[in-house]
């Protein structure tokens, strides 16, 4: 269980912030504006948080989340039960609430300070070019419009039809995967069954701006398990690979999951393991966030905005990535 100190530590160390006893309440602010609360008995915490998106929090987990006092409703906020938490999970809080309410060249910076710098994204109008360039390749959306009918929209790799719809998917988009012959194992389904038996509860999938560190973790090291997966035995043995992983992960998350290919997973990050993976997503995040304040759009409407109405954000990004590192154009 998470305590008033480890909140305290946390949000003491983000830039601007100070803290406040306010009517006999622990409250932090940055500036005039309060980002987290305590309620007296410091049972509950308050915190800065969408109001657009406040209902689905609270009927997604309603033990653990609270809707804001009457007097609160009207303002970017929600509340939790400090005993459901942990340590670790009231830092991405805590965090998550700072970012809404810094500059977001603060936030940069905090967030270059503790990952490193990440390279600049994409503006909206780059965005639009590159959506223009990548409709003109054709059918670019046939694998995908299969694989969602074949899914009906909710992948379950317990199931060996998704499992093999998954396999044909990928290799529509380029990853060849041999198809086993008649008698031989079917190493790929098998391994893509262990790996959802373990990992498929902790995909999350929350839009690619409001991930949380944590769930860049899990996503993480679900894609290095998944790039490990084999594919074939033998002499000629195989696994998965780092970039089939990326894009499963993708097709299984699509809002939350920014993919990659070899060339924009070596020019951004110099390497494709565990590691890079969490650092490109983690790239995606801060891109999606920009471009959202950017356009004033949400992540829903971006998309159709700039062209590419079937498609999440993520992989709007990834158009991008495409057309100016893998087929480099200059936009």
């Amino acid at each position: 269980m998470g305590t008033v100190a480890d909140v305290r530590a946390v949000a003491l160390s983000l830039p601007r912030t100070e803290e406040h006893l306010i009517r006999d309440q622990v409250k932090f602010r940055v500036g005039r504006i309060v980002y987290l609360g305590f309620s007296r008995d410091e049972s509950v915490l308050g915190f800065a948080f969408p109001k657009e998106e406040r209902d689905a929090l609270v009927a997604s987990d309603p033990d653990r989340f609270l809707p804001p006092r009457p007097s609160d409703a009207r303002y970017n906020w929600v509340q939790l039960r400090m005993a459901a938490f942990d340590a670790d999970e009231l830092r991405e809080i805590v965090t998550d609430a700072w970012r809404m309410v810094v500059p977001k060249k603060v936030a940069a910076a905090y967030e270059a300070a503790q990952y490193g710098e990440l390279p600049d994204g994409p503006s909206f109008a780059q965005l639009r070019a590159a959506a223009e360039v990548f409709n003109g390749y054709g059918s670019v959306d046939a694998g995908w419009e299969r694989w969602s009918a074949a899914t009906a929209g909710a992948p379950d790799l317990s199931l060996p039809e998704h499992r093999e719809a998954l396999h044909r998917w990928l290799n529509s988009w380029g990853c060849r995967l041999r198809y086993p012959r008649e008698g031989e194992p079917d190493l790929l389904s098998a391994g893509l069954a262990s790996w959802w038996q373990r990992r498929g509860a902790h995909l999350p999938a929350v839009p690619l701006s409001k991930l949380t560190d944590h769930q860049i973790t899990d996503l993480a090291d679900g894609y290095a398990e998944l790039a490990a997966v084999p594919v074939a035995g033998g002499r000629s043995a195989r696994t998965l690979g780092p970039t089939a992983a990326a894009k499963a992960l993708y097709a299984l998350r699509p809002a939350a999951v920014m993919p990659w290919d070899a060339a924009i997973a070596v020019h951004l990050h110099g390497a494709r393991d565990g590691e890079a993976f969490a650092r490109h997503l983690r790239c995606g995040r801060a891109w999606a966030r920009a471009v959202l304040a950017e356009s004033g759009l949400g992540e829903r409407e971006l998309p159709a905005a700039v062209g590419r109405p079937s498609v999440p954000l993520a992989k709007v990004l990834d158009d991008y990535l495409y057309v100016t590192i893998t087929a480099g154009q200059t936009l």
